[in-house]
């Protein structure tokens, strides 16, 4: 079968393969793929930065943003049924330490990911755990039933603390999830929505989601802006997807005093840090990690199968699976937003 592995250390080390079809074990399935994207985690490890990328043993077959029609059941699965389209979550907790046993399987310090530690979804069939398998109704688009992963992150941000119900919110980096998040936080009550990013194309894609504003950070005095559109305290919430030291210092120096940071994007590099600030302003911080298993999914999903979301301005590009790796360079040179591999 057709795959898209990373093959050497470095960046890019891409290799469109030929490998053999896998075989679903115990407790997995095997998937055909329908729709896969290239994620923020894929594009550090194919600039070979972060520990993901520092972890995996190559080659490694990437993607992590799937769904798939299920082609074979491994022994001792259950509720699922060959057929069925599914979507994956891309954390395998372990299911037996603290963590997990209270709920809390989004954060597992034993987690492993599908095209980290296990071969991923670009390739035309998967084998991943049932256990992390959401079965979608009838009739979902593929390419939007690809996209629920990423948009569970957007859905966690967005409701936790305070949610976001009457208040300001900053979307600070409007990547594909960033661009989510500012639909779900004015379905979910934010009285006003401000996205913040560099990339023009982002920025009009802010807009067309939903933000009341737009905003250059490198264009002025950006805390000054913000203030000016929401009051002169600042932001209620301000949610950081940046990953950049200009991004974690601007996150507070937007925010009101007790506002609530969630925390998503993680810079490469330490950020120092002003502790008189936050003795001062009193945020509180949420660590956003993934999605929380399946709490979010149920809350998630309906939004895009109701149709009270629309996802697909975000998709830039449809590419074969063969094409794959144009998408990475297209993404690379800020010329696309959320780019999907189609498989069949």
């Amino acid at each position: 079968m057709l795959s898209i592995a990373k093959t050497q250390p470095g960046p890019n080390g891409l290799a469109v393969r030929q490998v053999a079809e896998p075989v679903a074990g115990a407790g997995e399935i095997l998937l055909r793929v329908q729709a896969a994207g290239i994620c923020g985690t894929d594009m550090h490890i194919y600039h070979d930065h972060g520990p993901f990328a520092a972890r995996m043993a190559l080659p490694r077959i990437l993607g992590h943003e799937v769904c798939g029609i299920v082609e074979a059941l491994g022994p001792a699965v259950s509720g699922i049924e060959p057929g069925d389209l599914v979507t994956l979550e891309s954390h395998i907790p372990c299911w037996r330490c603290m963590a997990c046993r209270t709920g809390r399987a989004h954060v597992c310090a034993h987690t492993r990911h599908p095209g980290i530690d296990l071969d991923g979804a670009f390739a035309e069939y998967m084998v991943a755990p049932a256990a992390i398998a959401w079965v979608n109704p009838a009739g979902v688009p593929v390419d939007e039933a690809a996209l629920l992963e990423p948009l569970g992150i957007a859905v966690h941000a967005t409701l936790e603390g305070s949610a976001v119900a009457g208040q300001s919110v900053v979307v600070n980096g409007c990547g594909p999830i960033g661009l989510m998040n500012i639909a779900v936080a004015r379905h979910f009550g934010a009285r006003m929505v401000i996205g913040v990013d560099p990339n023009p194309l982002r920025r009009t894609l802010a807009l067309q989601m939903g933000a009341d504003a737009a905003i250059d950070p490198r264009t002025g005095d950006l805390p000054r802006q913000v203030r000016d559109m929401v009051g002169p305290d600042g932001a209620d919430v301000v949610v950081e997807y940046s990953a950049t030291a200009d991004g974690a210092h601007n996150t507070f120096a937007m925010l009101a005093p007790l506002g609530q940071v969630r925390w998503v994007g993680t810079p490469s590099q330490p950020v120092s840090f002003d502790f008189g600030l936050w003795r001062k302003a009193r945020p509180t911080i949420f660590n956003i990690s993934g999605r929380r298993i399946w709490q979010t999914w149920e809350k998630a999903a309906p939004l895009v199968y109701e149709r009270r979301i629309d996802l697909r301005p975000l998709i830039s590009h449809v590419l074969p699976l063969a094409e794959g790796i144009r998408g990475f360079e297209l993404i690379h040179q800020g010329q696309a937003n959320k780019i999907l591999m189609r498989t069949h």
